[in-house]
């Protein structure tokens, strides 16, 4: 169960690292399905900066079952109606590059498919956070400074349900959301493989570059779902620490 002092740190900064959410051999699990599945090489010549795709197996579902994840989910989703994660979703592998990967620009993950929907980057995100609990980066890899790890704005989750209020429950498209300044503290998304690290659906996080560390990068980015939107209406006592942060 997550202790009342690190529930309040997610509803301040946006995000919480629940260190060894799963074994580091099921990790090494994990990274094996996708040099598989994904015909990741394990030794350069790497291929382009970055590689999107879908590996499963059983170290994948072992890791999204995870018991301390899954606590450490449940207990930011109490009171919501959330659906565990059945795989990791999709991987992001990063090889080391100094060429700009065209994608580390800052965004906030979107939810829903909108009325021009054509892909996954053409979904839409409303202030309730229709469909998206949370926002998952499981590090399969350890990740240093020098390893392109993800940047969070911190505390930039509670600056978005005001920007995003004047679309009302239809929304906009993720990638035209107003965002604030990102002129605050920045975090990064570092640590070891089995770390995870639960982010609010409205934290801003972008992709980091140069990768200057000596191996690819494995990360594992899925959402975590909901039936419906956020429930903020009501007692403050009684809702989500998600809930809380966007109420």
């Amino acid at each position: 169960m997550l202790a009342r002092r690190e529930i309040n740190e997610f509803v301040e900064r946006g995000f919480l690292r629940v260190e060894e959410a799963f074994a580091r051999d099921t990790a090494a699990g994990c990274r094996e399905l996708v040099h598989q599945q994904l015909d990741v090489p394990r030794t350069p010549p790497w291929p382009s900066p970055v590689v999107r795709g879908v590996a499963l197996g059983d170290a994948v579902e072992s890791a999204a079952r995870s018991p301390r994840l899954t606590d450490a989910v449940a207990g930011l989703l109490d009171g919501e109606e959330w659906q565990p994660r059945e795989n990791l979703g999709l991987f992001v592998i990063r090889f080391p590059s100094v060429e700009d990967p065209g994608d580390a620009g800052w965004h906030i993950d979107a939810s829903f498919e909108g009325p021009d929907t054509t892909g996954t980057t053409t979904w839409w995100v409303n202030s309730r956070s229709r469909g998206r609990g949370l926002l998952m980066l499981a590090l399969l890899t350890d990740v240093g400074i020098d390893d392109a790890p993800t940047r969070v704005l911190v505390g930039s989750h509670r600056a978005m349900p005001e920007r995003l209020a004047p679309f009302g429950d239809d929304g906009v498209m993720g990638l035209m959301a107003p965002l604030p300044p990102p002129d605050g503290d920045v975090a990064l998304a570092t640590g070891q493989a089995g770390d995870v690290y639960l982010c609010h659906p409205f934290l801003v996080h972008a992709a980091s570059w140069p990768h200057r560390g000596t191996g690819p990068r494995i990360l594992a980015q899925p959402p975590i779902a909901i039936h419906g939107a956020l429930r903020v209406d009501g007692p403050v006592d009684q809702l989500s620490a998600v809930a809380r942060a966007t109420r």
